[in-house]
């Protein structure tokens, strides 16, 4: 029998358990499948800025895997990936003297952006000392609990560094819950909501300056007890700096001999499929491709095919991301 592995529990992966689990339901998987992730749990990282802002709980924002692992068959492995030799076609988990290795025949890729923390603090000295991280975002929630019962004793100056989406949406959050708090957006040298059209950037910033949040676009290039320091030079005071960073490769990922994009992610097709290896499947942030519903829904079907030797180009569905 086949075998399909998952990769992480992102919520393309959360997606196509549920719809292996309604398949699974009328008749059994034609193929095992093994999920390797840390945690059977996920923490919604599109509903942190809800919980921030009040609109979402902490119980509205997790998503236990438990049910659906169970509903769908799927054989759980709890550890972290190390390494990919896709030629092999084999995936290793744990550390190197004592890992566990899984053949595959299809695989797929949905892992959450883990900021590789050594690496941050040789670029951003102090983060890991003095910065909260809004990822992974299993650990944000108590993070920000403590944020918000220091923010009743006095009024915070907060930073929230990162220009991208998570960072704009993070920072209006802050603003709207704690109104008495100094919020300011640091960009590192981008206008507010990279990644978006010129337009929409525009919009942000319009946005941003009438909810008094000020925004820098300039480059945190350090972190200190109760400062931030900018483009090596100005002293930003500081008593939470919070790190909101665009999404970081994993290092497995540089190893691994896949063909890779400019920015260490996945190269794929419109298939969602790995450029150098068609057995490798890849969504969401490991891909670096915006990802819903209807990707899962390609992806799973894609999968299927890939695991039943149809020829891919007449089988494969093309998934067309909605920008917006």
């Amino acid at each position: 029998m086949k075998h399909l592995v998952l990769l992480g529990v992102e919520p393309v992966h959360v997606h196509l358990l549920k719809c292996l689990a309604q398949r699974a339901r009328k008749a059994p998987l034609p193929f095992r499948v093994t999920l390797i992730a840390p945690h059977a749990q996920l923490v919604d990282a599109s509903m942190l800025p809800g919980l921030v802002s009040g609109q979402n709980t902490v119980e509205q924002c997790r998503v236990a895997l438990d049910g659906l692992i169970k509903a769908s068959g799927v054989n759980y492995v709890q550890g972290r990936v190390t390494h990919i030799d896709p030629a092999r076609q084999i995936v290793a988990v744990g550390s190197h003297e004592a890992a566990l290795t899984f053949e595959y025949d299809a695989l797929s890729v949905n892992t959450e952006q883990v900021p590789e923390r050594e690496l941050i603090d040789i670029a951003l000295p102090g983060a890991r000392e003095h910065a909260l991280f809004l990822r992974p975002t299993r650990t944000f929630p108590a993070l920000w609990e403590r944020l918000q019962a220091l923010a009743t004793r006095q009024a915070l100056r907060i930073a929230v560094i990162g220009a991208e989406r998570a960072g704009v949406e993070l920072a209006f959050a802050l603003k709207e819950r704690l109104p008495d708090c100094a919020v300011t957006l640091v960009c590192g040298g981008v206008a507010p909501g990279a990644g978006f059209s010129d337009a929409v950037q525009q919009r942000v910033l319009h946005q941003l300056k009438a909810s008094a949040i000020t925004v820098l676009q300039q480059t945190c290039s350090s972190i200190g007890a109760d400062h931030v320091v900018l483009d090596q030079v100005t002293i930003l005071a500081c008593d939470a700096p919070v790190l909101a960073l665009g999404a970081q490769a994993p290092s497995w990922l540089a190893s691994s001999e896949l063909a890779l994009d400019q920015r260490g992610w996945i190269a794929v097709n419109e298939f969602q499929q790995s450029n150098s290896h068609p057995q490798v499947f890849a969504a969401g942030d490991s891909a670096r491709r915006f990802a819903a519903e209807r990707a899962a829904d390609n992806l799973t079907r894609n999968l299927f095919a890939a695991l039943s030797g149809l020829t891919f180009r007449r089988s494969l569905n093309a998934y067309k991301p909605n920008f917006t």
